[in-house]
């Protein structure tokens, strides 16, 4: 059996796939601590599980539109109206099987083979392989030096006749920073003159800390849902920390919805209804539990933040959102992929490289779980990265690391 150029040209996501070796090592019964996988530690909120629950004891699990259940639409649409403060149709709304889905269904309506999508480094690491898939190139536009924001010139600069698309993820994965009022209504500006989608990965929206808001791209605009360039990506799995259930949702205009829907019921026909039953409960009851989330979260960062701040070897830039930070690796004679290769073997702590975001010399810790846990994790990770640190790390369960190498 052949296996297709473009299977081959897809890579696997190294947050997965790292997080898969972790999982391993603690199946195998090594003391790992996993800072690399991107979820909170908390239940789901009880609204979606009475939702669920309720579901289930109707008994009727069948099939339902493809662009998800009205009801589920009807709360999404008023979700929008809510953070968004702009009205839309439950047709400008299509409910997919996670955010992911969301995101790729977006890029097969939009782009055509040799298409250009903007990407603005640091990304998340599923965008250029995304738009691979979908024959698009993908035009990497890298930060100005010291930041996580790019010079808006470089992007101007980078948009060229096939540009078709810009994807902005503001809170941003890995680097949790949130980009100023100023930079995306001069980005709204530009994909308005340019006729360039501004697709809007609003995934990580809630999670902000110390008063920082994720202004929304509706907010410079006066075009509404049907005229403006604007996308809408969000989802249930982050803010809500319903990550198992792979509920998400791009709000669009009629058209784009129409046909994301068409080539959506070629592939996963609808997404499952127990979820989206979940995602409706979670949407209506479930907003003090976010905010309980958000500030538990915020409790984590200025953990995460005053320790790794500790560690000579890292620079660190506080972040504005999400749960991760993504210092740079100072003094040290390794890729980042070497980084934390040498971290989760040597000090039994799994972070993600930086590399696969697009900013190479980086490595994203997540502060999603327990503090004390994040708190271990990042002692490790000092320890591993400290050249004069002590031969011996104390697990504090009898077992000790031991340092066997050299930096």
């Amino acid at each position: 059996m052949k296996i297709s150029k473009l299977a081959r040209s897809v890579n696997e996501s190294p947050t997965l796939q790292l997080n898969a070796i972790a999982k391993k090592m603690i199946a195998e019964g090594k003391p790992v601590i996993n800072l690399g996988v991107g979820e909170p530690d908390n239940p789901a909120p009880e609204g979606a599980v009475e939702a669920a629950q309720r579901k289930l004891k109707e008994g009727k699990i069948k099939y339902v539109p493809t662009a998800g259940m009205l009801s589920l639409r009807e709360a999404i649409a008023d979700y929008t109206f809510e953070n968004y403060q702009e009205n839309v149709a439950v047709e400008n709304i299509v409910v997919s099987t996670g955010a992911k889905q969301a995101l790729f269904n977006i890029l097969f309506v939009l782009i055509d083979p040799g298409d250009e999508v903007l990407l603005l480094a640091p990304y998340w690491v599923s965008y250029p392989e995304m738009v691979r898939m979908v024959g698009g190139v993908p035009v990497v536009v890298h930060p100005s030096a010291g930041s996580f924001t790019p010079d808006f010139d470089s992007i101007r600069n980078a948009v060229t006749q096939k540009t078709k698309a810009v994807i902005v993820n503001s809170p941003s994965n890995p680097s949790g920073g949130v980009y100023s009022e100023e930079f995306v209504s001069q980005l709204v500006a530009l994909c308005e003159e340019r006729e360039i989608a501004y697709i809007a990965d609003d995934i990580y929206q809630k999670l902000v800390f110390d008063g920082v808001e994720a202004s929304p791209a509706f907010k410079f605009t006066d075009l509404d849902i049907e005229n403006a360039p604007i996308i809408i990506v969000n989802g249930i799995a982050k803010s809500f920390g319903m990550t198992g259930f792979r509920i998400g949702w791009a709000v669009t205009n009629k058209e784009a919805a129409n046909m994301m829907t068409r080539a959506q019921s070629q592939i996963t026909s609808c997404a499952s209804v127990i979820s989206q039953a979940a995602a409706e409960g979670a949407l209506r009851k479930s907003g003090g539990e976010v905010e309980r989330l958000r500030k538990e979260i915020q409790a984590n960062r200025d953990v995460a933040v005053k320790e790794i701040g500790e560690i000579t070897q890292l620079e660190l830039t506080a972040p504005q959102g999400t749960f991760y930070a993504f210092p740079k690796v100072n003094a040290h004679s390794h890729l980042s992929y070497k980084i934390s290769e040498l971290l989760l073997q040597k000090g039994m702590v799994s972070t993600v490289p930086g590399e696969p975001f697009g900013l190479e010399g980086h490595i994203r810790i997540s502060f999603s779980g327990p503090s004390g846990v994040v708190s271990e994790g990042i002692r490790r990770i000092k320890w591993v990265l400290d050249e004069n640190g002590s031969a011996e790390y104390d697990l504090g369960n009898g077992e000790k690391l031991k340092r066997d190498w050299k930096n």
